[in-house]
């Protein structure tokens, strides 16, 4: 059972002071028979209250408010974690069985949302790739290696070339992208063969393996194999989430589990800076952290504050 240390740092700047900040963190990692947390600590600029709850696909959620004038909001994460290594589908049910039990929990609730798939310009192509598997002739759990292999040998891993809102027609078009790309795609490609998936965010640890992904958070899917269950597929890196594989937080898509989201109000723009880093001893983690920026002071002052407020109101009456 691999232990790892995770540290994950997350720091916006601002080029002015913004106020009234609502934010919202799922940096959790699921405890489960698979996953054991021995410590997580969480620690944020300006130390605000932290309300967490579950949400309706078992998350842990975070929100605080920084209400007072800011120009940088730090957020560091800091876990210990214990994985353990979980089988793998026997695969033995026949084909027909396992797909009669696809159709047939279709149109239940818990996998409706898991099910629904977005059309673009990929989807023909999708459609005839399944069309030419004969009726079926491989069980759910062959064709998803199937198609993840497709994507990790068809898509280069090219960093900087899309965004985090980048479309499935673009993705697809470049033949090219990250993580969450090559995860987006399996995503829409799963769920058109009838099989439920979600995305999955999390982080990648070091193994013997060559793995792509590593220096900030990842993603993978998970889908749900007949007469087993929940189980991770990596398409970045064409293998089957393991022990070597933390789960942050699962849903229908990226926007149900980012790690990090919030609003603020204020004339100001921000500057996004992400760094993770995973290793299997602890004092790995120790030299991460934030860089300097001299502009790095909050003032809570009444004055600050009402000069703020009044640029706000300005801005909304425009």
């Amino acid at each position: 059972m691999p232990r790892f240390y995770i540290k994950h740092l997350t720091k916006y700047t601002y080029t002015d002071f913004v106020i009234d900040g609502a934010n919202q963190i799922m940096l959790y990692p699921i405890e489960n028979e698979f996953q054991n947390v021995s410590s997580h600590n969480i620690t944020i600029s300006s130390n605000p209250k932290i309300e967490t709850y579950q949400d309706a696909f078992g998350n842990t959620v975070g929100t605080f408010m920084v209400i007072e004038p800011h120009n940088f909001l730090s957020i560091a994460s800091e876990v210990e974690i214990e994985t353990t290594e979980r089988g793998y589908p026997e695969d033995a049910v026949s084909v027909k069985e396992q797909w009669d039990e696809l159709k047939s929990i279709a149109s239940h609730t818990e996998f409706f949302d898991f099910l629904r798939f977005k059309t673009f310009d990929g989807t023909p192509e999708i459609l005839d790739m399944i069309r030419s598997k004969n009726g079926n002739e491989l069980t759910p759990f062959q064709m998803v290696l199937e198609f993840s292999s497709y994507i990790n040998t068809n898509f280069k891993y090219i960093q900087g070339i899309t965004a985090v809102d980048s479309k499935l027609d673009l993705v697809w078009k470049l033949k090219a992208g990250v993580c969450q790309d090559f995860t987006n795609i399996l995503l829409q490609m799963v769920r058109m063969l009838g099989i439920p998936a979600r995305y999955v965010s999390g982080y990648i640890c070091p193994s013997d393996e060559n793995t792509r992904g590593e220096g900030a958070t990842h993603a993978w899917i998970e889908v749900y194999i007949p007469f087993y269950g929940w189980l991770g597929i990596d398409p970045t890196n064409n293998t089957i989430a393991n022990q070597y594989h933390v789960k942050l937080a699962s849903g229908r898509d990226y926007h149900d589990c980012a790690p990090v989201k919030g609003v603020y109000k204020g004339n100001a723009k921000d500057d996004l800076y992400v760094k993770v880093k995973v290793g299997s001893v602890k004092s790995t983690t120790e030299d991460l952290v934030f860089p300097l920026n001299k502009k790095d002071k909050t003032i809570n002052s009444y004055r600050k504050n009402q000069e703020i407020i009044q640029q706000v109101q300005q801005q909304q009456q425009q």
